[in-house]
């Protein structure tokens, strides 16, 4: 009884102590105007502009509902079985091979320019923002203050938000215009805009990287973070295959990499349970799901691809969307 009795009042003391500790961590956090104002004093000692601040501070706003997609995204309830038909559908291959086959010239010039295949640039395009017909229309600099202020990952949002801001003093949009996603991505390539600053390409020389509006820009953008990321156009971004029933998972990571020869040894097969190719690759296992799903040997670029998005599931969609660009040819009657 004595027993029961202390762990009572020990829990009642510890409840007392966190509503103690919450209240105190409400009462010292700022409003979200104070907060705003740290914010802008940090942006001016780097050297942005008082103008700029106050246009793209004028309307800024608390977005209740970029903190509640933030807290509340979707757990994984599917496989990549049921997710690739509903992420690449018919028409969206459709749709890709066409403005492919439309934008050729372009493509292959910003293709041989920054060395990366051309079905590549369209399958990230495609994946990302429809090919540019959805790029979200919440207000930038409000969504990363938003969810700077709300603080569950207060570093990496505010860093974001004085990038936003130094993309807005560089001139590249104005602040009516910028828009994006509830957590701060960006135009057709969906950019945060830390990647704006270290990947957006000017291509039509207009002295704006404007990957909103201009074809050129979006198209080389995305060429050159995969380029800066490691891309090698001698290289697709890996295959499906056939695994054997008693495959050691353990070695189902990206981590380990082994040559194609030594996948073949282990058992790995073409999807048609034809041997391996005879190049001199290395590659991973990747099982997206588990060993009872679909098997892909991942190559090189497969690992810039997740450095893109650290999704198998996205990186699957990129690579199959790439392939049904490819294949057959966009050419063929």
């Amino acid at each position: 009884m004595l027993i029961k009795l202390r762990t009572l009042f020990a829990g009642i003391i510890l409840s007392l102590a966190s509503t103690a500790t919450l209240a105190q961590q409400t009462a010292e956090k700022p409003s979200f105007d104070d907060y705003i104002e740290s914010v802008k004093s940090d942006a001016l000692a780097q050297g942005i502009s008082e103008q700029t601040l106050k246009l793209a501070f004028a309307d800024v706003e608390f977005i209740k509902r970029s903190v509640n997609l933030d807290r509340n995204q979707p757990e994984k309830r599917q496989t990549l079985d049921t997710y690739l038909p509903k992420r690449v559908p018919q028409w969206k291959i459709d749709k890709a091979r066409k403005l492919y086959k439309n934008n050729y010239e372009q493509l292959n010039q910003i293709a041989e320019q920054y060395g990366v295949q051309a079905r590549f640039i369209v399958a990230l395009w495609g994946n990302e923002t429809n090919f540019g017909t959805y790029t979200g229309n919440f207000d930038i600099v409000s969504a990363l203050a938003t969810l700077a202020y709300d603080g569950r990952r207060e570093e990496f949002f505010r860093k974001e938000l004085i990038a936003s801001l130094t993309i807005l003093d560089q001139g590249h949009i104005t602040p009516e215009d910028f828009k994006g996603s509830w957590a701060g991505a960006m135009g057709q390539t969906q950019f945060m805009p830390s990647s704006f600053l270290a990947y957006a390409v000017d291509q039509d020389g207009d002295g704006r990287k404007d990957i909103w509006g201009t074809q050129a820009d979006v198209f080389a953008s995305i060429a050159n973070y995969l380029k800066q990321s490691g891309w090698n156009d001698d290289l697709t971004w890996g295959r499906q295959v056939k695994i054997p029933a008693d495959f050691d998972e353990s070695l189902a990571t990206l981590k380990i990499k082994k040559s194609l020869a030594q996948w073949q040894e282990l058992g790995v097969r073409r999807f048609d349970m034809t041997d391996l190719p005879t190049r001199d690759i290395q590659a991973s296992i990747v099982l997206p799901d588990d060993a009872q799903g679909r098997a892909y040997l991942a190559y090189g670029n497969y690992d810039v691809l997740m450095k893109w998005n650290r999704s198998y599931y996205f990186v699957t969609s990129v690579g199959y969307l790439s392939d049904r660009i490819a294949y057959p040819s966009v050419f063929t009657k």
